[in-house]
């Protein structure tokens, strides 16, 4: 039974919202204002026939008054208010935050899942499950949604957007929106549910989550351990899926807010600037009840909401667990249409009548499942005493009729490979070395934590755990390490360079920070350091903004040394000894050449160069050539800049140079716009780059490489 709330608190808020004060109920109640005042403080309660007086006075009926969990309908009704526009007759044309993100469901899952792990319930040991429900709306189940959320109230503001389209992106995009739900007669909702989470808790106004998700921008006050966000803009993801910049929400606190933790609702659409019977707004609006104590009740607020409601706006929760739902009015995703027209000889049934709407939601569904399997294989991965922290799930309706049954994403089925090793961690069956198939290997590789403000010196070493074993054909691309830290959603994903031709194929793990265990050193260090180092989109690390104000301008070059590492220690597991008689390095080396001595043209005499020493390279999936090259360091406090330059081998004629597509510094140098800089007093350097397939002449296997190393910018020998 859902617990009602106090009588006092209740019937204060009933007044603001009827805009009645304690005196007039107690006129209209035939009793005194201290009466009123007292039942308001809980210092009495009022009859049963007194009851049934304030009943008839908030125009309601004695099962609300006694059930108290859900507010009268008396007075101001819920409706839409926009911003009014700035009076200094500035204008947006757009939520800058969402333009940081594409409109694609899977950064739509890498976020709302990021935010829902962040946000999990963590005193009772269970994990949050988050559920993504595809809903397509036609016909009179799509008139009725209308109705609900007040489309007349909004016809006229989308009118303004799409009069002034070609002028904004956001424009462009809306009047698109609003054409497809009319012309196609559909609409799709996407919602994202997730239970054992806190919920929007907090006042309307003041600090707390429920106002930094539905009334601020760039706010995020996540600060818990091992938490993924940090930069308040993940939530703009729901707004940039919305083809109509609208989300409605639903959220079942964890902590009371007026008493009350069941079914608070509001709404919230972001429109750029625009002009309504020739009043100026400034973006954004919300759906909620009017707010009596704002002037002249015109800002809304959030609201308690009855079961009828929610059902009409499609935000029913099925248990009553905390957590939220995010409803995405006019969910779009350009890559799910493409590959729903790709796919579509496949999905249709024996006659051919599948239409396009089920088939763009098919996709949606699939590249939904896929993303959450990639990013959050791990959160959902359990073994020994660690419990998974995440379940998800993912289903496909059409005006409530199943078009896909709930399919809950299964990690040893999207990443059989990785699983098996983080399972192997978490139950302490890992091995030195790998000598069986099945078999995980584990190495602890350093990361050497800089001390913050900009002082010389190390923190402390933060011992990360390297998992490696084989790899299946279920993984994706082969010779890929997944790095995690605390919430255990996969950060970066890196191949590792310099592999030699024949090694078996296999997969790794990097666990840093509390992932890597409750009793690693300087587990809470590594966290906040690396958690500095991503950027908003939490797919990498390196040079941030936050890192270089925090600790130094060089800090990021801890994060490069332990990919060092991290490469090295994978390098030691799976590359077998060297034999002199192996064909395939023979084949390899036949490919790569490096100018020897005598051969290269002759430079000026002057002080000794870097000279290439070694090359190592294979070709790869992309018809890209990947090398990685050693250089030879001459003794000197000053080395000058080097291009490293990659040319075809031909028999005669000038070589035909290539372009790179990635040039990436792995010790003793860094790469400044295709040049390298050498470290002082360094002996030796490494750098690895791939080539740009499109760049080459003629098929890469029939190509013999040369690399040269070339002073200066590379427009001299």
């Amino acid at each position: 039974m859902e617990a009602r709330e106090d009588f006092g608190p209740w019937l204060a808020r009933q007044l603001k919202l009827a805009d009645m004060t304690q005196t007039e109920l107690a006129e209209a109640v035939d009793v005194t204002r201290a009466a009123v005042s007292a039942w308001i403080t809980g210092r009495a309660a009022p009859r049963s026939e007194t009851i049934e007086r304030i009943a008839r006075a908030l125009n309601t009926d004695l099962a609300t008054m006694h059930t108290r969990t859900t507010d009268t309908q008396a007075g101001l009704p819920v409706t839409w208010y926009h911003r009014p526009g700035y009076q200094d007759g500035g204008r947006d044309g757009g939520n800058a935050a969402a333009f940081a993100f594409d409109a694609d469901v899977r950064v739509l899952a890498r976020e709302t899942c990021q935010n829902s792990l962040d946000e999990r319930l963590v005193d009772n040991g269970r994990p949050v499950r988050v559920r993504y429900t595809i809903h397509e709306l036609t016909g009179e189940t799509l008139d009725a949604f209308r109705a609900a959320v007040l489309w007349d109230e909004l016809r006229p503001h989308y009118t303004a957007v799409s009069e002034s389209a070609a002028d904004q992106k956001v424009g462009r995009v809306v009047d698109a929106g609003v054409r497809d739900m009319f012309e196609k007669g559909r609409l799709v909702l996407l919602r994202i549910d997730d239970y054992n989470a806190s919920g929007l808790t907090g006042d309307d106004y003041d600090d707390g989550k429920f106002a930094a998700v539905v009334r601020r921008q760039l706010e995020s006050l996540k600060s818990g351990r091992g938490a993924g966000g940090s930069y308040g803009l993940g939530k703009a993801t729901l707004w940039a899926t919305s083809a109509l910049g609208m989300v409605l929400i639903n959220s079942m606190l964890s902590v009371p807010h007026e008493g009350r933790t069941e079914r608070r609702v509001i709404g919230r659409l972001e429109l750029p600037w625009r002009s309504v019977d020739g009043n100026s707004y400034a973006g954004p609006a919300w759906l909620g009840r009017p707010d009596p104590e704002t002037t002249g009740a015109e800002v809304v607020r959030s609201w308690w909401a009855d079961e009828e409601t929610v059902e009409r706006l499609h935000l029913t929760r099925d248990s009553e667990e905390p957590g939220t739902s995010f409803l995405i009015v006019g969910a779009h995703d350009v890559a799910s249409l493409e590959q729903g027209e790709a796919d579509s000889t496949d999905d249709e049934d024996e006659d051919g009548s599948e239409d396009d709407g089920t088939r763009d939601i098919r996709a949606m569904h699939r590249r939904l499942v896929e993303a959450l399997g990639r990013d959050f294989w791990a959160a959902m991965t359990g073994g020994g005493s660690r419990l998974p922290l995440l379940e998800t799930s993912v289903r496909t309706l059409r005006n409530g009729e199943v078009v896909i049954e709930e399919e809950k994403v299964d990690p040893t089925d999207t990443q059989p490979s990785r699983t098996r090793a983080l399972r192997a961690f978490y139950d302490g069956t890992t091995v030195d070395r790998l000598t069986e198939a099945g078999q995980v290997a584990i190495r602890t590789v350093p990361l050497r934590l800089p001390l913050s403000g900009g002082r010389r010196g190390t923190l402390g070493t933060h011992q990360g755990v390297l998992l490696v074993t084989e790899a299946e054909d279920k993984d994706g691309a082969p010779n890929q390490v997944h790095s995690l830290r605390g919430n255990r959603m996969t950060i970066k994903e890196s191949s590792v360079s310099g592999l030699p031709l024949g090694v078996n194929s296999f997969q790794a793990v990097l666990l840093v920070g509390h992932a890597a265990g409750e009793s690693a050193p300087f587990a809470d260090e590594a966290e906040e350091f690396l958690r500095a180092a991503e950027p908003p989109e939490h797919d990498r690390w390196g040079q941030t903004e936050e890192l270089t104000l925090r600790w130094s301008h060089s800090a990021h070059h801890r994060v490069s040394r332990l990919t060092t590492e991290v490469n090295t220690a994978v390098k030691d597991l799976v590359v077998r000894p060297k034999s002199a008689g192996s064909q395939e390095s023979a084949k390899l080396r036949k490919k790569l050449t490096v100018p020897r001595k005598g051969t290269a043209p002759k430079r000026a005499s002057g002080p000794a160069l870097p000279e290439l020493d070694g090359l190592e390279g294979e070709i790869g999936a992309g018809g890209e050539w990947r090398i990685t090259a050693e250089v030879k360091l001459p003794r000197a406090d000053e080395l000058p800049a080097m291009t490293p330059v990659v040319l075809l081998d031909v028999r005669s004629g000038s070589r035909p140079r290539l372009d790179w597509a990635e040039l990436v510094a792995v010790e003793g140098c860094e790469v400044e716009e295709g040049v390298l800089r050498f470290t002082p007093r360094a002996r030796r350097a490494v750098f690895r780059g791939s080539t740009d397939p499109t760049s080459h002449p003629v098929r890469t296997e029939l190509t013999r490489l040369v690399l040269e190393l070339r002073a200066g910018a590379g427009s001299g020998a």
